[in-house]
Order: C-alpha cells, then structure tokens, then sequence
C-alpha cells in the first residue's frame, strides 16, 4: 500500500508548509531552539545508557 513513506515532493510541501507557519525571520531561531533541544535529549540519553551500565 505505502511503498515510499517520504519522497522528495512531500519534502517540499513540508518545507513550504514550515515557512508558511513560522515565516523567514523566526526560522532560524526556530532552527536554533530545535538544534538545543537534540543535543540535550542526546546527552541525557547518553547519562541514562551510562547509568543503566554502571548499575549492572
């Protein structure tokens, strides 16, 4: 039924339908913010594998 779930069309309707919403000037701090926010879920990842190790 679903062969591709993502093709580059749809990637640009996502992309068009992001600009329509946020606008160019808040795009990039949007950008930033989500950028901050993986990294911190990434190092809290991290500390959790680390701590799951540590007590085994």
């Amino acid at each position: 039924m679903i062969r591709n779930a993502l093709e580059p069309w749809h990637l640009l309707i996502v992309a068009i339908v992001v600009l329509a919403l946020f606008g160019s000037k808040r795009l990039p701090d949007t950008a930033r913010s989500l950028g901050k926010s993986l990294r911190i879920l990434k190092s809290e990842t991290r500390a959790l594998k680390e701590d799951g190790q540590k007590q085994e």
